[in-house]
């Protein structure tokens, strides 16, 4: 589909800004990584030969009975013994001696003597997943060769915890940005173009509503009902969209009476058109200024609500439940780096890439 040439102008003024373009691809790389953080960090392997035949652990379910196990449980992978059985093809041996064997069938081919087909295990780049508890010695860790960032005080794999926490933080700014946003600017625009009675009522309702202490009505709720991802999801748009709201409600008090508009009138066109296609256009500076703002601040609270120990369940993947970790472990200085790194790399990307967006937006910049 061709672009219009505004539409056309508006991405070269972006690409213009360099800073918000290469932000933009550095971001994209970061969030479509994570969007696959399955086959980055993750305890199943993501391919495995046993006897000729391919299994893929990552995406299905397999028993320990499909590699000659005992039992019809899932396999777990990280056993010297289920890795022996598919290495050496299911040798009775492996759960007296696996490294022996495994050894045997690396070196040789073969097992006890006997000629085996030889299988393998293709694995991660991090064969950890969030909620792997790691036999480390101590924990906190230090990071190693095994473990790139360390581990958290309850051994689980750092690295990947924060390629799932980033997902699950970037997946919630930009569902909350996205429903705050058409709700935040639909009720401003409502305000601003009718005035009146209808701006005044909206105007009460929404000073009673910005009083309402929000996290009270989260402790409740996850008190009643537990805690979620998608039920903190429908509180934080429950409470963020009057963010938007004031500066799209004066951007259509000002431009309800410009002489488009009243041309727009005079011609029948409907309220909705005059609103949505004429006035929001002109009124996109001022909301992309703020997206900002409700974009980390969507991120911001979820991070502070799993730092008060409010926010996802304890067994997500959390960046703000790392923030924690790494201040009730000051002796473990890598996970206090690690969150601050994350958060001000996801952070300060995004704050580029919507300055270059509301620049792109001005009809005032001029890109050379």
């Amino acid at each position: 589909m061709a672009l219009s040439p505004l539409a056309r102008r508006r991405w070269r003024n972006f690409r213009a800004n360099r800073r918000a373009f290469y932000s933009l691809l550095i971001f994209s790389v970061l969030f479509i990584a994570s969007l696959f953080a399955e086959f980055i960090a993750n305890d199943h392997p993501l391919v495995v030969k046993y006897r000729g035949e391919y299994f893929y652990p990552v995406t299905n379910f397999y028993p320990e009975t499909a590699f000659g196990g005992d039992f019809r449980t899932e396999a777990v992978y990280s056993d010297p013994g289920v890795q022996c059985l598919i290495v050496s093809g299911g040798a009775e041996a492996c759960w007296d001696d696996p490294e022996g064997i495994m050894a045997e069938v690396q070196s040789q081919g073969t097992v006890e003597g006997a000629p085996v087909e030889k299988g393998w295990i293709l694995w991660p780049p991090i064969p950890y997943h969030y909620r792997t508890i790691n036999n480390v010695g101590t924990a906190p860790s230090a990071p190693d060769a095994d473990h790139w960032l360390g581990t958290d005080d309850t051994a689980r794999d750092v690295a990947a915890r924060v390629i799932y926490g980033f997902r699950i933080s970037v997946a919630f700014a930009l569902i909350v940005a996205a429903a705050s946003s058409v709700l935040g600017i639909a009720a401003g625009a409502v305000q601003g173009y009718f005035g009146g009675k209808v701006d005044l009522i909206f105007q009460r309702l929404l000073e009673i509503w910005s009083s309402t202490p929000s996290l009270y009505v989260i402790i409740i709720l996850f008190a009643i009902l537990g805690r979620s991802f998608w039920l903190l999801v429908f509180v934080t748009i429950l409470f963020g969209w009057p963010a938007l709201t004031g500066v799209v409600r004066a951007e259509f008090l000002r431009a309800r009476n410009f002489e488009y508009v009243r041309a727009a009138r005079a011609l029948g066109v409907s309220d909705a058109v005059i609103m949505f296609r004429h006035i929001l256009p002109n009124a996109m500076v001022a909301t992309l200024t703020m997206l900002p703002f409700v974009i980390t601040g969507a991120i911001s609270g979820l991070a502070t609500l799993d730092y008060l120990g409010y926010g996802l369940p304890s067994s997500a993947p959390s960046l703000g439940e790392l923030a924690l970790q790494a201040k009730n472990h000051l002796q473990s200085p890598w996970l206090a780096f690690t969150a601050f790194v994350t958060f001000a790399t996801m952070l300060s990307l995004l704050v580029f890439i919507f300055e270059g967006l509301r620049d792109a937006f001005d009809p005032r910049k001029v890109f050379k």
